[in-house]
């Protein structure tokens, strides 16, 4: 699904402004766990796949999971927007949110390491979305765009957690529950609860930032429509894909003041 159709209730000239930026930004580049200290020895705390340590890894999500939790409670806290069952979904959600972002700062501080500060978020990114506390539609149309990056981006990082597998377990657990955010948002917004009608390769929409690479029909090497009858529009519904921490990060930045 082309991110510029999940907004489709927003004004069209915000719309066009917040994913032309998006593009631009892409091409310029439950309850808390116990301390996982055990699991940090010297040997194991670096990621495998990059530079990156096991730490850097988990502030990474951190990031991510203060994004979150911050866009629910905000949501929440504005008069008249939520009601409902919907409100009820998105309290539950905010609710598993806050409780990643605890078991994350637990984590690392139990490791030895320093959880990054919760940042400054601006919702609106720079006033693109001035409605966004104030219109339903738009709220749910960023939370889909939220969560759908966050599943992505944990995803994106197992690689660099092979080297400890109850941390990698650990992310796994939050991963999944992740998915179900975003496909319960989906569902509240009359959608399917996967990613569908996958972007295609040519023009504005391979600068689609949440949802670039997921027109990929190549597993493992493997060309998938060589060897399945499946339509190829099925056949990318069928296998989420990675996103790369610094797409993430391009992102994220987007509705990050400091």
């Amino acid at each position: 699904m082309k991110l510029t159709n999940i907004i489709e209730q927003t004004d069209a000239i915000d719309r066009r402004a917040a994913f032309g930026q998006l593009g631009r930004t892409l091409g310029k580049a439950a309850t808390v766990a116990m301390p996982l200290a055990a699991f940090f020895t010297p040997g194991r705390a670096r990621a495998q796949a990059s530079g990156d340590t096991i730490i850097d890894v988990l502030n990474f999500a951190l990031t991510l999971e203060y994004l979150e939790a911050e866009y629910y409670a905000m949501g929440l806290d504005s008069n008249g927007l939520l009601t409902g069952d919907m409100r009820e979904t998105v309290a539950l959600i905010g609710a598993h949110e806050n409780a990643h972002v605890e078991f994350l700062r637990t984590a690392i501080s139990g490791s030895g390491g320093t959880p990054v500060e919760k940042p400054t978020f601006d919702f609106t990114a720079g006033g693109t979305f001035p409605n966004i506390f104030s219109d339903a539609p738009t709220f749910m149309a960023v939370a889909q765009a939220f969560e759908d990056t966050g599943v992505r981006a944990y995803k994106g990082q197992a690689g660099n957690l092979m080297g400890n597998g109850d941390v990698l377990t650990a992310a796994l657990q939050i991963h999944s529950v992740e998915a179900r955010h975003a496909s319960m948002i989906r569902r509240m917004r009359d959608s399917k609860g996967w990613i569908t009608n996958a972007m295609n390769t040519t023009g504005a929409d391979a600068a689609n930032a949440v949802y670039a690479g997921e027109d990929q029909v190549s597993q493992l090497g493997l060309d998938v429509t060589t060897v399945s009858q499946v339509a190829r529009a099925q056949i990318t519904e069928a296998f989420d894909e990675p996103l790369e921490k610094q797409a993430v990060l391009d992102i994220a930045s987007l509705f990050i003041e400091a």
